[in-house]
């Protein structure tokens, strides 16, 4: 009987590895449940791959900043398009009102008895005190305005002199408005002025070659330029007597100059009188009233700022 019973449980032994050789799970009442093993293929499990565009979540300061520099731009696009619009205004008055100069000098001399041609003195010294008149009702038009201007080479001016170091996208949007409004100017007064006194709207015209133009329109722009940077910067603290030296330095070099280019020493006014005399778009226009008053007046603020400006201090450096 006993060994009957053990050589059955060696048979039973024996039949439970055969069927676990199968993958067959065998339930043997009085012995574990044993599972087969898993065998775990290791070639076919993929493994993720670390990603190379990860997507950071963006920090509150970051975001603060990266909003703060939106603002600043879009603040100073708006500052930009303000004093473009502010020099199409103040150009529009001032070529409006400075070509009325000639007439308004005809008209007081007329008045005080003063034959045309006979007091030429008497006729300047009325035409540069209108202008002095003319210059400081504008001074504070422009100041009223946030610092708007009426002369494209003010910026070249003020940027080569350090006083002053504007963007290179207000610049690419004041230029154009000054080109405008001076040609608005130019028209409204063709319209406006009386025909008696049309004789005095010739505006800037070139009376000698290209190249001698250009060397006194060059050279009337440094000159005027250089005594403007001075009269400002250096020059004395009344207003009034700044405005007076202005003046007289503006209408001496239109004297001298009269006899070549006009004078002009304002590109945008020369623009606004060539549009209307259509001859706005030669190469004589350009060369002559745009690219030689603005190296003249790039050469006034270079030599303004190493003469008569003191350097800047250099920056101390601690000892260890």
């Amino acid at each position: 009987m006993g060994r009957r019973y053990l050589v059955g449980l060696r048979e039973r032994d024996n039949r439970v590895s055969q069927r676990e050789k199968h993958g067959e799970s065998v339930l043997v009442v009085g012995t574990p449940l044993r599972q087969p093993e898993r065998v775990i293929d290791r070639a076919a499990v993929s493994i993720p791959k670390p990603q190379s565009n990860l997507v950071l979540p963006i920090e509150p300061q970051t975001r603060q900043q990266e909003e703060g520099r939106r603002r600043r731009g879009l603040m100073a696009m708006g500052a930009a398009v303000r004093a473009a619009a502010a020099d199409a205004v103040v150009t529009f008055l001032w070529v409006l009102c400075a070509s009325a100069l000639g007439a308004s000098t005809a008209a007081v001399t007329s008045c005080l008895g003063v034959q045309e041609g006979a007091g030429g003195h008497y006729a300047l010294l009325v035409t540069a005190s209108l202008l002095a008149v003319l210059l400081f009702a504008f001074d504070r038009l422009c100041g009223a305005l946030g610092g708007a201007s009426f002369n494209p080479t003010d910026f070249a001016a003020s940027y080569a002199a350090g006083l002053d170091s504007p963007s290179l996208f207000s610049v690419a949007l004041r230029f154009p408005a000054q080109a405008a409004g001076a040609v608005g100017g130019a028209l409204a007064i063709s319209e406006l002025m009386p025909a008696q006194y049309k004789h005095t709207l010739a505006g800037p015209s070139l009376k000698v070659d290209p190249h001698t133009g250009a060397l006194a329109e060059g050279v009337l722009t440094f000159v005027v330029t250089l005594a403007v940077l001075w009269v400002i910067v250096k020059g004395p603290r009344n207003a009034i007597l700044r405005i007076l030296l202005i003046s007289v330095s503006i209408v001496s070099l239109i004297v001298a100059g009269a006899e070549y280019t006009g004078p002009s020493m304002n590109p945008a006014n020369a623009f606004g009188w060539a549009y209307v005399n259509n001859w706005h778009n030669t190469w004589e226009q350009l060369y002559v009233y745009w690219i030689c008053p603005f190296i003249g007046a790039l050469l006034a603020g270079w030599i303004f700022r190493a003469v008569f400006l003191p350097p800047a201090p250099k920056p101390k450096t601690k000892k260890a």
